[in-house]
């Protein structure tokens, strides 16, 4: 049983007292209804609608915030409402499928461990799965692939169970014999690496990795991106290296929505690998796609393209450079070091944003935290007189990029050193600056052609 098997509720859309009620309306129509029938898929149906309403009025105060819209008449008291509303759809919705469940049906004890290990019965959110594990084996010894999935993952990672590889691998092929693509995806790459206690083959690897991607969906699309990596350099002499295939599957995987796959399309427009012309328009719209997702890198390549611009297509817009490379700092799986360090020099320099060095030396800071040798460098460097700054480029990004101006010296506390110790340091780091600026602008330089397609990256 899927979830096109469920009500169509798309015209309920929670955010003022007469959705609430349309909500009301509706669930009481369907409560009614299921009452009626002794039917386990109709009332496993309903369940899962009052699950998905609850979520929908949960997700609705989310995004107004705990305390609500006071600026409204009511505001607070219409988010404490839809709390409260949420509240009872999730306790019925549970009070249904446990009694569902009992007579041994598969789809209704699968969503139950889901709600019990997603945490939808709390409101702290605690993920409860020493009560879902037990439902999983359940769901999973009557054959629901999904159930046999979320077994393998739970002895694999200890989740309401002890660790246990031999049981993972036993339920992942239990549910890949039912075409689960996750499960042949893991069992995929546990084979090629040798992982959850078997031995390396690469070959019965692939061919858990081809019936995964053949199996794809939005939510488990990995295979097919796997597998474009591994054929776009091959491997032994079992995985050819078929450049036209990889593109192919990196496509299939972006039709999906896959980050991962957008960004490496948007590379391979940007720079003409992989058999590719170099098309901006092209490279931006698969860089788009995975920013939209939080790609931190498809964000900063966003950050490059809009500092340039496209001749003839798209003027240069250190604004949105700026945006794009503060959300790279922010994106999913950690913001990128040399994103951090990018917003600090815009900040301190001004591109795309006023200057401010208190936030120049925040993100600096932070880059410098993550490893970011040029924002250690940079926060090590002495202030300067800005005139004496406009004389040197160390810092610059590109060369259409003015030089960057540094904070002045009255920003920063003064030492106790005579006239003759402070002009010697001074000079002693002119000297350092402009040796090491002359390098990194030259790699900035080359960063930047590459950018405008003047000079083709292998």
């Amino acid at each position: 049983m899927g979830s096109e098997q469920l009500l169509d509720h798309s015209h309920l859309k929670p955010g003022d007292n007469a959705s609430l009620l349309s909500y009301a309306k509706t669930i009481n129509m369907y409560r009614a209804n299921a009452r009626k029938t002794n039917d386990v898929e109709i009332q496993c149906d309903f369940a899962i609608f009052l699950v998905e309403a609850a979520k929908r009025l949960d997700e609705n105060n989310n995004e107004m915030g705990e305390d609500g819209d006071t600026s409204v008449p009511g505001g607070t008291a219409a988010v404490s409402e839809r709390q409260e509303s949420a509240h009872a759809y999730f306790t019925e919705a549970e009070k249904l499928l446990k009694q569902v469940s009992l007579r041994g049906h598969s789809p209704s004890q699968y969503y139950l461990a889901n709600m019990y290990s997603s945490g939808l019965l709390h409101k702290s959110k605690k993920f409860e799965y020493d009560r879902a594990f037990p439902l999983y084996v359940q769901a999973a010894k009557h054959h629901h692939p999904d159930a046999a999935y979320r077994t393998a993952k739970c002895y694999e990672d200890g989740l309401g169970t002890r660790r246990d590889k031999g049981k993972a691998v036993q339920f992942y092929r239990k549910a890949a014999t039912l075409n689960h693509p996750g499960a042949m995806y893991r069992l995929g790459l546990a084979e090629m690496k040798g992982e959850l206690g078997l031995s390396s083959n690469i070959r019965d690897g692939h061919k858990w990795l081809k019936r995964s991607a053949e199996a794809s969906t939005a939510e488990y699309p990995h295979a097919l991106h796997e597998l474009g990596h591994l054929h776009e350099r091959g491997l032994a002499s079992i995985i050819f290296q078929d450049h036209d295939y990889a593109i192919r599957l990196y496509q299939d995987g972006s039709d999906l929505g896959y980050a991962p796959s957008c960004f490496r399309l948007g590379e391979c427009y940007e720079f003409g690998r992989l058999g590719c012309t170099v098309d901006p328009r092209l490279s931006m719209h698969y860089y788009g796609l995975a920013a939209e997702q939080g790609h931190s890198h498809a964000c900063f390549a966003l950050t490059a393209w809009y500092l340039i611009g496209v001749p003839g297509w798209m003027e240069p817009s250190d604004e949105q450079a700026f945006a794009w490379a503060l959300r790279a700092t922010q994106g999913s799986g950690g913001g990128l070091a040399r994103a951090e360090y990018a917003v600090g020099y815009f900040y301190e320099v001004g591109i795309g944003i006023e200057r401010n060095q208190t936030m120049a030396w925040k993100y600096y800071q932070k880059a410098a935290n993550h490893g970011e040798k040029r924002a250690m460098q940079r926060l090590q460097a002495p202030p300067v007189e800005e005139q004496q700054q406009q004389q040197k480029t160390p810092y610059a990004m590109s060369p259409t990029l003015s030089p960057p101006h540094r904070p002045s010296s009255s920003s920063f506390p003064s030492t106790p050193n005579s006239q003759q110790q402070q002009q010697q340091q001074q000079q002693q780091q002119q000297q350092q600056e402009q040796s090491s600026g002359t390098q990194q602008q030259s790699n900035w330089v080359k960063k930047w052609k590459q950018k405008l397609g003047r000079h083709k990256s292998s």
